[in-house]
């Protein structure tokens, strides 16, 4: 398991995107166990009526949290391309910490299936999701 300091993710754009989607950081990366946990902060801006997260900033801290899980199998000598993506809210986000956490489920040559969750602080799970992923050789 590695920390946030060996993001293999970790250029600006990476940097920026996390930092975009609410302070994100990596926790934890497990190439081996195909697992990352990753943790952002939920702010009022990101809120509508009653102090409820947007769904779209829900879905991208676990989408981060389970493109992160392929990254820390699969380096960064592909490209991870979300091919499908479902999520099932189980309750609201407000304002504070939440903890998304993604992981392999199954993986092919090419396809990878994930699944992943994001919870509050006190690990209550608030949603989960499920994404089928498509593993592209990085041309650079």
């Amino acid at each position: 398991m590695t920390s946030s300091n060996d993001d293999p993710m970790a250029d600006d754009g990476v940097n920026v995107l996390l930092k975009t989607l609410g302070n994100g950081r990596v926790v934890s990366l497990d190439g081996e166990a195909g697992k990352a946990v990753l943790e952002f902060t939920c702010t009022e801006e990101m809120c509508h009526s009653g102090g409820v997260a947007q769904g779209g900033f829900v879905t991208g801290w676990v989408d981060a949290a389970m493109a992160h899980a392929c990254v820390a199998r699969y380096t960064t000598d592909f490209w991870i391309a979300t091919l499908e993506l479902k999520i099932s809210f189980y309750r609201p986000a407000s304002p504070g910490l939440v903890v998304a956490t993604g992981w392999i489920e199954r993986a092919g040559k090419q396809t990878v299936f994930t699944e992943g969750e994001l919870a509050d602080n006190e690990g209550k799970v608030l949603a989960k999701a499920t994404s089928t992923i498509r593993l592209v050789p990085n041309r650079v």
